[in-house]
């Protein structure tokens, strides 16, 4: 499962059990809330994730910014509720992508499809 984390709104996708193909789930509000997290749990024992991807934002110069450490609160809080590793990847560009995917899905949630894409691409070439 991937989540592309925003304070107000996180888009949240998955893959299909061979780890080849990300789906855009939906979205999830106010995420850190303890509301929001107890989402983001439900929906992980739902789609029965092994693992869960959330985007680090880093700047376009790849240099930590604001938005990082309140991500990286996010993470734990994820960490504290969650039986499966929670891990950080770069998300450059994912919003970009989302923004010129023609879909159905709201854009966080095809910017979290891209994200989980771009991590899939990247664990298949390390294998």
């Amino acid at each position: 499962m991937a989540l592309d984390y925003g304070s107000a709104r996180t888009g949240v996708a998955v893959s299909d059990p061979t780890g080849t193909v990300a789906r855009p789930v939906g979205v999830v509000q106010k995420a850190a809330a303890e509301s929001g997290l107890a989402e983001l749990a439900r929906l992980a024992r739902e789609e029965d994730v092994e693992r869960v991807v959330v985007g680090l934002p880093l700047t376009m110069r790849g240099t930590r910014g604001e938005q990082v450490v309140e991500t990286e609160r996010f993470v734990d809080s994820l960490r504290d509720i969650l039986d499966v590793p929670v891990e950080l990847f770069d998300e450059r560009f994912t919003t970009d992508l989302a923004q010129q995917t023609a879909g159905t899905a709201p854009e966080d949630a095809l910017a979290a499809a891209h994200l989980l894409a771009s991590y899939l691409e990247w664990c298949a070439a390390r294998s």
